[in-house]
């Protein structure tokens, strides 16, 4: 349950004996069906969450009824109403699985216990941050500056396996084109 945990700490950080024992303590484990919500817009988003199997969407909803992804979290990912899980606000975002998932979910009093108690951890959100921040700012750029074609490409770039994993239309969604576009693009790629 926690070795997918672990594994993506250990690419990031070194967690002392002490800190690899005392971590599991401020984690509870959840199973989630397909197409089952982890969060709904509007509510308090009370926990972030660690994806330890399977693939779940981050999401809004226009008043169309499209749905607008802002985030695949695959195994290993982290994911979150950011704003409200920190700043205690209502949920503007849709998380859900995509297919049958666990996920390890830390409430904010536990996260901040975490810190605190074991240094490490801070340093590794830290990094994640950093990392996370670099990601936004180059999906903008990628948004505004680059041609379907483009987007499509960078992506596999960055994520080869993500045509196996992930279906596409949640894959077009993410890239903010249309499912028809996205199979244009792959037939002109053969």
């Amino acid at each position: 349950m926690f070795s997918t945990l672990f594994q993506t700490l250990k690419e990031k950080i070194a967690l002392s004996e002490e800190a690899h024992a005392k971590l599991p303590q401020f984690f509870e484990h959840k199973t989630l069906a397909k197409k089952e919500f982890l969060l709904q817009e509007g509510a308090y988003c009370k926990q972030l969450a660690f994806v330890s199997k399977g693939l779940l969407k981050s999401y809004t909803i226009d008043e169309k009824g499209q749905e607008h992804i802002s985030l695949l979290a695959w195994e290993g990912w982290w994911v979150s109403d950011f704003k409200s899980f920190i700043c205690d606000e209502k949920a503007i975002l849709f998380i859900d699985a995509v297919e049958a998932s666990e996920v390890l979910l830390i409430t904010h009093e536990n996260y901040e216990l975490m810190l605190k108690e074991i240094p490490e951890m801070e340093r590794y959100f830290r990094i994640l941050y950093q990392n996370s921040l670099v990601t936004k700012d180059r999906r903008l750029i990628s948004s505004n500056s680059y041609t379907a074609e483009e987007k499509y490409k960078h992506l596999l770039e960055l994520y080869p396996f993500i045509g196996k994993q992930v279906p596409q239309n949640l894959i077009a969604s993410f890239l903010g084109i249309t499912p028809e576009t996205l199979s244009r693009i792959k037939k002109t790629m053969l």
